[in-house]
């Protein structure tokens, strides 16, 4: 158990640093998804994205207390998984303006899920026991350990990803957004 969930940890810290790369820079600060007409689809699905992460974290990860919360957990799992496809799905469409996504890119993309989803799956495999043909979920005595401070510290950045994209597709917001990257003059 504790290898897994240094691999599940790994994968976390792995798709954090790649999502904070796509989702942040790429996305909002270089190509400014949410300015374009185009790509306003493209930016509410990364949205729904960033707000099931922290999700993720606190039902799925962090809180195994009930079996409630992990049900949640699940869900929103699977809702992850159907907007991450209808993005892919509207991709193409919404990067028109740049002749389509770069190579690189996709690739980032690929990574960034695959360690997403690869985490997730190492983390299930931990919770989910066998035993007489049942399947029965287990909680993991962790608390407080190094898989529970990793959530801990990774919640706050990702809501404050979910309330920045929020604010993003709020044209007011969007504008002060806008404002203050302008005046640090970057990308």
């Amino acid at each position: 158990m504790e290898t897994a969930i240094i691999i599940s940890s790994f994968f976390l810290v792995l798709f954090a640093v790649l999502a904070l790369y796509d989702g942040f820079y790429l996305h909002i600060f270089k190509y400014q998804l949410h300015n374009r007409e185009e790509s306003k689809t493209e930016h509410i699905t990364h949205t729904l994205r960033a707000v099931f992460f922290p999700a993720i974290l606190y039902f799925l990860f962090l809180k195994q207390d009930n079996h409630t919360s992990f049900v949640i957990g699940l869900t929103i799992v699977l809702l992850d998984i159907m907007v991450l496809g209808y993005d892919a799905f509207i991709e193409k469409d919404s990067r028109q303006f740049m002749g389509g996504l770069p190579r690189w890119e996709y690739i980032v993309h690929l990574f960034v899920n695959g360690f997403h989803f690869a985490s997730i799956a190492v983390y299930l495999s931990i919770r989910f026991t066998f035993q007489n043909g049942e399947i029965m979920v287990s909680n993991i005595n962790q608390s407080p350990g190094f898989f529970n401070l990793l959530i801990v510290n990774l919640l706050p950045g990702a809501i404050v990803m979910a309330i920045l994209h929020v604010f993003l597709c709020i044209p007011k917001t969007a504008h002060i957004w806008n404002n203050f990257r302008s005046k640090i003059n970057c990308c």
